[in-house]
């Protein structure tokens, strides 16, 4: 069984932890802070990315349920109009 490092201790590699002291530099933290910081910051951009994605499926579906939809040889035909694409 392999075994999941402690949270208090996960291993970083040297440039990934080069790169997070010169981010902590130019933001006046210690790294510790700015690693949180910037997790915190990515987390939080995944979780909206997610509901965004999982938003976007659900009105798709929607549309398809209701109809709202035309076919893709259509779509793909006025896209090869408006930009003036080859066959």
């Amino acid at each position: 069984m392999k075994m999941r490092p402690n949270m208090e201790m996960m291993p970083v590699k040297p440039e990934r932890k080069a790169q997070l002291e010169e981010y902590a530099h130019r933001h006046g933290q210690d790294p510790a802070a700015a690693l949180d910081d910037a997790l915190a910051a990515y987390l939080e951009w995944d979780r909206q990315d997610y509901q965004e994605a999982v938003e976007g499926i659900r009105r798709g579906y929607a549309d398809y349920e209701a109809g709202r939809t035309r076919p893709a040889a259509d779509f793909i035909a006025g896209m090869r109009l408006k930009y003036g694409l080859p066959r």
